[in-house]
């Protein structure tokens, strides 16, 4: 059948075993990531919308040409922070995983799909759309900025680590961490992050949420041992915090999909086969080596970083604390990597370790505006100067 007789049908995912096992097929043929560095596909595990379940609204729209399922994209709705004020809040809608078979593209098929999406988040109230692609990819841009009308928005840096699994941090002796209880870390979220941009509305679900890890705090010992931090048994007012802390939050992301290695920088190639070869000839030595991405693999989300205090104090606190859950991650059974995405201006940048082939330093973030209202705030939401953003908060249920 020419192209030009092809009728493109989109519809709702059914859940259907038909559908299901050929939107998985279609996510094995579609690479995620920059391509010209590395390929990455995902393996949902027989649940292919995973990474939509657990958001408070969601939905899934498959793309069908002569019953070929040629197309999907996924799509969620939440109430965030905007701007700088915690009672500025909008309702957002996350364009995400959005996937066209390798024969079909070029033909409008991505173009349909985003806007038949556009329109349930209409129906639903939606102030802005958001998506989420590698700056790079420059059909992605072209479709979303030129095709679609998205701006720029903000661009996060992904920073990945991998996993030592043989070899456990010794943490500083010096620095206390200690887990949180959910509710004294929500109110620690919601005093010192809440004007945090698309700081989500129901951070208690998340907190809460089975795939939540934990929270944690780290600070400096003192000689005033007796004194109980972050402990309280009154009000939240009265809790005992110190003037130099950090915290974070850890989601389980590989419960819900994993990833597999496509392809990787030779230099990459080299130094995986090259350690593991010295490491089994030298192993006395504890060479770092790489693990083995070429299987699917999960990975822990570090979400919710954030320090108080000033110097290099506090930059010690976010390392402790990296390390701390790095030795987590270690103890878990195929758990390799670990992932954080923070603001491109985050100070928080160059504190959290991470392997700088593996990680993307500039994740482009657009934006739209789908209500009057809405656009008549969009460029100052847009246009504010880097040296005054706010930091950026990513939900671990859209990653």
């Amino acid at each position: 059948m020419r192209y030009e007789e092809e009728i493109l049908i989109i519809r709702s995912y059914d859940g259907q075993s038909a559908d299901r096992a050929r939107v998985e097929d279609l996510e094995r043929r579609c690479e995620v990531g920059p391509s010209e560095r590395v390929f990455l596909f995902t393996d949902t595990m027989g649940d292919p919308i995973c990474r939509i379940r657990n958001s408070p609204l969601y939905k899934m729209l498959v793309a069908e040409v002569d019953n070929q399922l040629v197309g999907v994209i996924q799509g969620s709705i939440k109430v965030v922070t905007v701007h700088q004020a915690p009672k500025d809040r909008a309702k957002v809608g996350y364009v995400l995983g959005l996937r066209v078979a390798p024969s079909f593209r070029r033909r409008g098929i991505g173009y349909n799909l985003v806007r038949r999406l556009e329109e349930w988040f209409v129906a639903n109230d939606v102030d802005y759309a958001y998506m989420a692609t590698e700056k790079d990819n420059e059909a992605s841009v072209k479709l979303f900025i030129n095709k679609l009308g998205y701006t720029n928005f903000r661009v996060p840096a992904i920073l990945v680590n991998p996993v030592k699994h043989y070899r456990p941090y010794h943490l500083p002796s010096n620095i206390q961490i200690s887990s949180l209880k959910v509710d004294v870390a929500e109110f620690l979220y919601r005093k010192f992050m809440a004007s945090t941009e698309f700081f989500p509305h129901d951070i208690d679900h998340v907190l809460k949420h089975k795939l939540s890890l934990g929270s944690w705090v780290a600070y400096y010992k003192d000689d005033d041992a007796t004194t109980p931090k972050f402990e309280t048994n009154g009000g939240k007012s009265e809790m005992v915090i110190p003037k130099c802390w950090a915290m974070l939050s850890v989601w389980n992301s590989g419960e819900v999909f994993k990833l597999r290695l496509g392809k990787a920088p030779l230099s990459c190639l080299i130094y995986t086969e090259s350690s593991k070869v010295i490491d089994k000839i030298f192993p006395c030595l504890k060479l770092p080596s790489i693990p083995d991405f070429y299987e699917p693999f999960g990975f822990y989300f570090m979400y919710g970083v954030h320090r108080e205090g000033k110097g290099l104090g506090t930059r010690k606190l976010v390392k402790a604390l990296c390390q701390y859950v790095h030795n987590m991650a270690a103890a878990a059974r195929d758990c390799k990597v670990i992932v954080t995405e923070i603001g491109g201006e985050d100070s928080l940048r160059d504190e959290i370790p991470h392997w700088k082939l593996l990680s993307c330093p500039e994740d482009l973030w657009c934006i739209k505006a789908l209500k009057k209202e809405a656009r008549n705030s969009l460029h100052e939401l847009t246009k504010t100067p880097p040296t005054t953003r706010p930091a950026l908060f990513v939900d671990p249920r859209e990653v």
